[in-house]
Parts: C-alpha cells; structure tokens; sequence
C-alpha cells in the first residue's frame, strides 16, 4: 500500500465526501477516485458506499482505517529537496537589441525602399 494512498483514504473516511477532500488536498476529483479504487483493488473489498448521494465506510473501510493510520504515523518523513544556491552565472548581453536578421527578410531596422 502506498503512504500517498493511505493519506487519501484516511482524508476522505473523515470528511465522507469526495469533492471536499479533493480541494482540502488540493488534487483533482478523478485522481482521487483512482487512488481510492487502487486501494479498494489492492485490498479486494469495496471501502466506501454511496446511498443517496451519502458517502459512508464499509466494515472493510473501518478495519482499514485504523491500519492505516498507525502506518502513516510510523512511516518517515518525506526527505527534503536538496536546496540550490540561488542565483547563476550572468549573462552578457550580445548585439544591439535589435531582432535578429532572417535570410531573404528585409532587415527589421531599415524602412523598405517604395517603388
């Protein structure tokens, strides 16, 4: 079971509704929907039951919620992202600042001569 997964379960058992717990983690809906019907697949029973548009946790559900939250509590910490020295080499400016010069186009800097 993914920690990621179980983070999304345990979010939607405690609000029992999808769309509330997709913003709250700031994800789309189906992403949610998806990880949750991984789990359901990995563990072979459905998690939720919706009956009339309410949302509620199945026996299964209810023996997972428990694992699942002492599994998140004893898994590490995400590692931190090695911080990059801000900054970089600068950069001289070439040319004039004038657009570049494109073969067979009248110079961009000249006015065409009329006829």
């Amino acid at each position: 079971m993914n920690i990621t997964q179980l983070q999304r379960f345990v979010a939607v058992a405690e609000e029992l509704h999808f769309p509330r717990t997709a913003q709250a983690l700031n994800i789309p809906l189906p992403s949610l929907y998806t990880s949750i019907e991984k789990l359901e697949a990995e563990i072979g029973h459905p998690l939720f039951t919706t009956e009339q548009g309410k949302t509620a946790l199945t026996q299964a559900g209810i023996l997972l919620l428990a694992d699942a939250k002492e599994e998140i509590a004893a898994a590490p910490a995400p590692a931190e992202k090695p911080k990059v020295p801000a900054g970089g080499k600068a950069k001289a400016s070439k040319g004039k600042g004038r657009a570049p010069v494109v073969k067979g186009q009248p110079k961009p800097y000249k006015k065409r001569q009329g006829r």
